[in-house]
């Protein structure tokens, strides 16, 4: 009997490992359980959750190659409008909603016209200006032309 991807089915456990769990399925094929797939909550080891023998509803998410890829909170109807607690995080703390510093996105400052000859030309004016402020401060903190007198 094949089963069919998108169904709930019935399993029993028959291994756990550091990755998941395995689950015999009806007709005698084994199925994974990915540890990400136990449970809606972080999962740090299979063992807390389920044991060999324990009887799980999975939903059969994938089969290729003859792996058959479970899941165990995806079998779990949740009402609607209810997400995963993933999803419910709070905000991490010390942010603030910042605007991004990508111009692109927004209309900000960003002129989408500009050719390459313009920026080069911006890019040159800058680089000169930068140049020059920062020659005239290390020659003052050197001495610069003349040396130090006295």
């Amino acid at each position: 009997m094949s089963i069919e991807v998108g169904s709930k089915v019935q399993g029993k456990v028959t291994g756990i490992t550091n990755f998941g769990a395995f689950v015999e399925l009806p007709g005698g094929t084994t199925g994974l359980v990915h540890i990400s797939e136990v449970a809606d909550s972080y999962v740090k080891d299979v063992n807390d959750h389920l044991k060999v023998g324990d009887q799980v509803e999975v939903k059969v998410i994938s089969e290729k190659d003859g792996k058959t890829a479970l899941s165990i909170k995806k079998a779990i109807d949740k009402p609607e409008g209810q997400t995963s607690s993933y999803s419910q995080r709070p905000q991490r703390q010390g942010r603030d909603n910042r605007q991004s510093k990508d111009f692109r996105s927004k209309g900000g400052n960003f002129k989408p016209k500009e050719n390459f000859e313009d920026k080069m030309a911006k890019f040159l004016k800058a680089s000169e200006e930068n140049l020059s402020s920062l020659k005239r401060n290390t020659e003052t903190k050197r001495g610069g032309r003349g040396g130090r007198r006295g």
